[in-house]
């Protein structure tokens, strides 16, 4: 009969055994200590930095947002260091200086006045109809706010925010689902749009817009948060706060510019003094 010689084992070969042993534990003290390492590297760097990393997106998105409120800052601080630096060069040689409705305008001066707000909000979970209703109208929109915003222009709106940002005719916004991006700002509904001038000539306008109207239409019918209020006290409007570089811009024709803007500087220069505060009154 045929015999197979039989399997080594590895007690007959012990040199074998110890070769695989010291070479799989030279290779898991060297994991231990490369992992102990980057622990180490990563723990050093966290004391350094003083901040906790973010652990996901929305940590991040705070993050960011933290970040770029801070570099706004600095942004004023340096604009204000080049308006003086500006002042300085120029103090041999006359400047003419513009108006203050144009600064106004411009979003340079902060503004208080009489005017409206008005808040949108996306449809609640338990809104009536909502089975029934399309899911884009459950909520608001990058057109429904840029309806509002343009009817209270139209309405004669002087000054304008959205949110907690000025806005000048430079601005422009973005609606990604239901979060809004404003001058590289993230915001979440509800959103406020705040707008100093005439508090009945600024309903008008909101009135004449066929597309605020939809909106309307869809607030009362599947429940999208709406609300018009005439302001108790005094609105205040900070200062615009951002870049306010543009390559190019044109007006079509017939079109007025801020209206009751010409009104304002006339009511304005019969005054004793300038003044950043505006309202109905300086129409007149």
């Amino acid at each position: 009969m045929l015999h197979l010689p039989e399997e080594p084992s590895v007690t007959d070969h012990p040199h074998r055994a110890r070769g695989v042993v010291a070479r799989g534990t030279l290779s898991v003290a060297l994991v231990l200590a490369l992992s102990g390492a980057l622990f180490a590297a990563n723990a050093k760097f966290a004391r350094a930095s003083g901040d906790r990393h973010p652990q996901d997106l929305r940590e991040l998105a705070q993050v960011e947002t933290e970040r770029v409120a801070r570099l706004s800052t600095e942004v004023d601080s340096l604009r204000a260091v080049v308006d003086d630096l500006t002042a300085a060069q120029n103090a041999g040689s006359p400047v003419g200086e513009p108006s203050t409705g144009y600064l106004i305008e411009g979003g340079v001066l902060p503004v208080t006045g009489p005017g409206v707000t008005v808040r949108l909000e996306d449809a609640p979970v338990d809104s009536p109809r909502r089975e029934d209703a399309d899911p884009d109208s459950l909520l608001v929109h990058q057109q429904d706010l840029q309806a509002v915003i343009n009817a209270l222009w139209a309405g004669g709106a002087e000054a304008m925010s959205l949110m907690d940002q000025r806005v000048i005719s430079t601005s422009a916004f973005q609606c990604v689902g239901n979060v809004l991006k404003l001058h590289g700002r993230v915001y979440s509904p509800p959103y406020v749009v705040r707008a100093i001038g005439n508090p009945d000539d600024l309903r008008k306008g909101l009135d004449a817009s066929p597309a605020v109207q939809l909106y309307v239409r869809d607030a009362a019918e599947v429940g999208l948060g709406w609300s018009v209020t005439d302001a108790d006290e005094p609105l205040e409007l900070d200062a615009y706060s951002g870049a306010t570089e543009l390559s190019a811009a044109t007006v079509p024709d017939g079109v007025e510019i801020l209206p009751g803007l010409e009104a304002a500087e006339e009511a304005q220069q019969a005054s004793t003094g300038p003044t950043a505060t505006v309202g109905p009154e300086d129409k007149q």
